[in-house]
């Protein structure tokens, strides 16, 4: 089921990246980046696979990716620098983000601060909710951008790199292909798991909060 999944969003993806070129990649990377769903964990590696093809460059892939996780920051952060706090509790609920996490992303700045978004580009998940923290929190918008492209440039590449791999080694070593089918139901069944603890944990919270 998840072969499947990922194998009609990869057709997606690829059909897309192939048709746009690096402006695609930009393109999904900034979607990604502002608080949408669109995991780059998917992205970047089916823009390395069309590397393996020859059609992109691997660095100028990670760079496009880069740039896009710039320009879609851009909405978050300066939704944080401009509506702060009320942003986050009136909107966050709709991408199960709650005061909590703006408490705990608070903390997190007044303990490492500008480098939090540097730290935060280079972790799942984190890395597309960061740039709100950092808008609330006035960071400088120079020292943020460059944080950003910093901490996600080798994120894209690593990304990329090993999607580049895959594709080189797909049809060569039947051990990959093997591996991925193995790994089908272990993937499925953590990420229903970890989804469905994630939403529990926000409407329990939510519910304390109105007792």
């Amino acid at each position: 089921m998840i072969e499947t999944i990922l194998g009609w969003l990869a057709g997606l993806i690829v059909a897309f990246i192939s048709a746009t070129g690096y402006l695609g990649i930009v393109l999904l990377m900034a979607i990604e980046s502002a608080c949408i769903p669109l995991p780059s964990e998917v992205i970047m590696p089916f823009s390395g696979y069309l590397v393996s093809t020859g059609r992109f460059d691997l660095w100028l892939v990670a760079t496009a990716g880069a740039i896009g996780c710039n320009l879609g920051s851009i909405l978050p952060y300066e939704a944080g620098r401009h509506g702060g706090r009320v942003v986050v509790e009136r909107w966050g609920k709709y991408i199960f983000v709650d005061t909590h996490d703006l408490d705990r992303a608070e903390r997190f700045f007044r303990r490492f601060g500008s480098i939090a978004v540097l730290i935060g580009r280079l972790l799942p998940v984190v890395r597309s909710f960061i740039a709100l923290p950092a808008g609330v929190a006035r960071m400088p918008l120079v020292r943020f951008h460059v944080y950003t492209f910093v901490g996600s440039w080798p994120w894209c590449f690593g990304l990329a790199w090993v999607g580049r791999e895959l594709g080189v080694h797909w049809n060569s070593d039947p051990r990959i292909k093997a591996l991925f089918h193995r790994a089908d139901l272990i993937i499925g069944v953590s990420i229903v798991l970890a989804v469905g603890y994630f939403i529990y944990r926000r409407m329990a919270r939510r519910r304390a909060g109105r007792a």
